[in-house]
């Protein structure tokens, strides 16, 4: 009889992968609690591409994409700078700055990024299109226990969080894959067209924990 529950614990405790195909994150107010932490199916990344899609009307500071490890509390960060009206991508606790992005309110943008240790070169992709490709942190993986959050940015490793950096609005597609995506790859993703899913983080099979007032709902496109 105890093991029998012991297992029906480990069964109700054991998170399922939901596809949210044609669904979205929405997180509806400013708040230093709530996220969304995803659960990485890959560890030790020597490369990576990560794509995602917002909606937001911030015009503050605000958080994208959030991996830290015990070493890095920004060993992968997507972060939209408003001051500077820049998107900063930090790999490895070193940032680098891209400006020039049509980063209008009130509508759906996606946005790719990679990264190479082997040469250390970090390039972005918004809605499409390249930037350059910059030098930012070479030589070593990202590797150790890694926390992968929606809405918030670490300042510590699954912590240290700062409303005034959090993001407001509806996010959605999240994929991240542990090598660089080709141009014609990362172009059938803003398409949504075919596409190979992402093998550390996959939408369609996405583990994942919600805390504080985030919701799933449809996501909303427009008609023509």
């Amino acid at each position: 009889m105890k093991l029998l529950l012991l297992l029906a614990m480990l069964t109700a405790c054991a998170a399922i992968p939901q596809d949210l195909s044609g669904k979205m994150f929405t997180f509806p107010q400013q708040s230093s609690t709530s996220h969304v932490r995803l659960t990485a199916l890959k560890q030790n990344l020597g490369a990576a591409t990560v794509c995602h899609r917002s909606f937001t009307d911030l015009k503050r500071d605000h958080i994208l994409f959030s991996l830290s490890t015990t070493s890095s509390a920004n060993d992968f960060l997507v972060f939209w700078d408003e001051a500077n009206k820049e998107i900063e991508p930090h790999i490895k606790n070193v940032k680098t700055e891209y400006k020039g992005m049509d980063y209008k309110a009130n509508m759906w943008h996606s946005i790719c990024t990679t990264w190479n240790s082997d040469n250390g070169l970090v390039q972005m992709w918004f809605d499409g299109q390249p930037t350059i490709r910059k030098f930012i942190n070479a030589g070593s993986a990202i590797a150790g226990s890694t926390i992968i959050i929606l809405g918030q940015e670490q300042d510590s490793h699954g912590g240290g969080f700062d409303m005034k950096q959090s993001f407001i609005g509806m996010m959605s597609d999240v994929h991240m894959w542990d090598h660089v995506r080709s141009p014609c790859e990362i172009q059938k993703y803003v398409d949504g067209l075919n596409f190979t899913p992402g093998n550390v983080l996959n939408w369609s099979a996405l583990d994942f924990v919600i805390t504080g007032k985030v919701l799933i709902e449809d996501k909303q496109n427009s008609c023509y």
